[in-house]
């Protein structure tokens, strides 16, 4: 995958989805690939499947003017590039069709059951037509996805403080790191709601792989302290987690902010000099 600097995430953007799982692109996809892909998914020209997992994301789809075409954007590969770098494997895909009317909500869920490791998957939820809130849509947590847990270990809870529903226009696409926190909301409206999501798979180290030009941007230390809320108490666990997430995003297992990591890690073996 070759993408010229202009369409790579900035180190802010990168910041933000290290402190958030999330980043969302409003109208970012052209009308004439939504109502393509809505055709795709109406026709069944996309199956779905396993079949194809661990496959080149860029072998997937060739001939698709919708799923294919969307792909194949500079804006859409350059954030698949800016996260999990160059020649990333399809995982696999899911077509989520709300019907109208239908009243019920998906329970809150992650999709990392077993997945504890730093490195990491992004999932894309591409929205094809406009979806006011009375649609539903999808339900994120931000600062979820640093929280590890069994996928439906949290479906007892309705609501979280901070939560973000997305309200979009034809031809959103949200970001999120595989571990975050989300549900489907109910369809009050009388029509049909479409909504497709991506598991993507990097292939290699991901160090660095956006447009570092403002690596050193003096915002990124706030936005990695940013405190959403709904832990509580654990804000102190939740920035700790985030500043080893950005460790290892930029290769520096120095990085620090506010001092946090340094002071834990102080483990001094030096003897003491001896008085007499």
């Amino acid at each position: 995958m070759t993408v010229s600097k202009e369409h790579l995430l900035t180190t802010v953007q990168v910041a933000n989805f290290a402190a958030d799982g999330l980043l969302v692109f409003p109208e970012l996809i052209p009308d004439e690939i939504n109502q393509e892909a809505m055709r795709e998914i109406d026709e069944k020209l996309i199956p779905t499947g396993y079949e194809k997992s661990g496959q080149e994301l860029s072998n997937i789809w060739k001939d698709s003017k919708g799923f294919g075409a969307l792909f194949r954007l500079p804006q859409v590969e350059g954030i698949i590039r800016s996260l999990v770098g160059p020649s990333p494997l399809y995982d696999h895909h899911a077509f989520h069709k709300v019907g109208p009317r239908h009243e019920e909500g998906q329970i809150w869920h992650a999709d990392n059951i077993i997945d504890p490791r730093q490195h990491f998957d992004i999932q894309l939820f591409y929205f094809p037509h406009d979806t006011p809130r009375e649609m539903g849509g999808t339900m994120f947590l931000p600062g979820s996805h640093l929280r590890r847990i069994h996928e439906t270990d949290i479906g007892r809870y309705q609501n979280f403080r901070g939560q973000v529903p997305i309200v979009c226009k034809a031809g959103t696409i949200a970001v999120g790191h595989h571990g975050i926190w989300h549900c489907a909301q109910p369809n009050h409206t009388e029509q049909m709601r479409y909504m497709f999501k991506l598991r993507i798979n990097p292939t290699v180290r991901q160090r660095q792989l956006w447009n570092t030009d403002d690596l050193n941007d003096p915002q990124v230390p706030g936005i990695l302290m940013r405190n959403h809320k709904w832990y509580g108490n654990d804000d102190r666990l939740e920035y700790a987690q985030r500043i080893k997430f950005w460790r290892f995003l930029i290769d520096d297992d120095k990085w620090d902010a506010h001092y946090w990591l340094t002071r834990v890690e102080n483990k001094p073996e030096r003897p003491a000099p001896f008085f007499t």
